[in-house]
């Protein structure tokens, strides 16, 4: 077989009555020269039964069990999968979610058409069963994303969802998942990708389909999991020490992590930022200001938004 230009990386656990869905869909890629590795991270459902005519029927897919040389998580999952992975570029699908028909070819054309480091497109969540008319018009719109994206990305406000992201390989061999994370390991990860300099294009597509359920780690950091709030916070704090290091620490970025501190109300996330070398007493200032009077500053700013509406 020739070598593969994508590797698919899919870590999975316990989802044998969704994973046969979602790698059904991966098979009608347009684009064929790809390889799924599928990492079983201990799983005790019968998953490797039900996929094992697919594995039989297309050599493409692969499936291996973590071994115990990376951590139990979806992060050691990832990490081992790059290990093994044969490509130049990498793609994280979820065991449990539709794949858009073209998304494998339009990427690969993407970052080879822009010579970027990762081509990032659109994703859209459903509910229950899957129902759902594909886009197959090959038009959409791009723009080039560069430094000035990072703290797009940390804040929230360009989403870097691990499923909706290609990447050269280099970059995550470069840049592997802290694996005693639980939670935030990809924004942790994707921080210090961009922080060492990556480029990319960001196209206005959907191209993936993310299925919608309580059972995720998502839900439980919303439903205040303390294991997926303890995750939260470090992550913060890792991503903080790096731009830090870097000299990127921003006085916005600095705003950023206070907020977030008092949103899911773990206060060492704002201690761990100021203590920061890189922030000069004047920032520090500010910033012990608006810890004080957070509370008015919340008011204010759905005021001053509440006016331009």
């Amino acid at each position: 077989m020739k070598t593969p230009q994508v590797s698919i990386i899919m870590a999975t656990y316990n989802r044998a009555h969704f994973i046969t869905e979602t790698l059904e869909s991966i098979s009608k890629q347009s684009f064929t020269n790809w390889e799924c590795l599928i990492i079983d991270d201990g799983g005790t459902d019968n998953t490797q039964d039900v996929i094992a005519p697919l594995l039989k029927e297309d050599t493409r897919f692969t499936y291996y069990k973590r071994p115990n040389t990376h951590k139990k998580g979806l992060p050691g999952c990832r990490n081992f999968g790059v290990s093994v992975a044969h490509a130049d570029y990498i793609i994280f699908f979820d065991d449990d979610d539709i794949v858009h028909p073209d998304n494998l070819a339009i990427c690969v054309k993407e970052l080879k058409l822009e010579n970027v480091d990762y081509c990032r497109y659109k994703r859209t969540v459903f509910h229950n069963d899957f129902d759902y008319n594909f886009d197959l018009i090959d038009t959409y719109n791009k723009k080039l994303l560069g430094s000035d994206v990072l703290e797009d990305m940390i804040m929230g406000i360009q989403s870097f969802n691990s499923c909706a992201v290609m990447w050269k390989a280099a970059c995550l061999r470069d840049n592997p998942f802290n694996e005693n994370l639980m939670f935030a390991e990809e924004w942790e990860c994707y921080s210090r990708i961009l922080a060492n300099g990556a480029i990319g294009v960001t196209l206005d597509k959907i191209l993936f389909f993310g299925r919608k359920h309580d059972n995720s780690n998502t839900g439980e950091f919303q439903r205040k999991t303390p294991i997926r709030i303890k995750s939260k916070v470090e992550a913060a704090r890792l991503i903080i020490d790096n731009l830090n290091s870097k000299g990127k620490l921003s006085y916005k970025l600095s705003k950023y992590f206070l907020a977030l501190s008092k949103h899911i109300n773990q206060k060492e996330i704002f201690k761990h930022l100021i203590n920061q070398s890189s922030l000069d007493s004047s920032i520090k200032s500010k910033l012990m200001t608006r810890n004080r009077f957070h509370n008015l500053y919340v008011i204010a700013f759905k005021f001053k938004k509440k006016l331009r509406a």
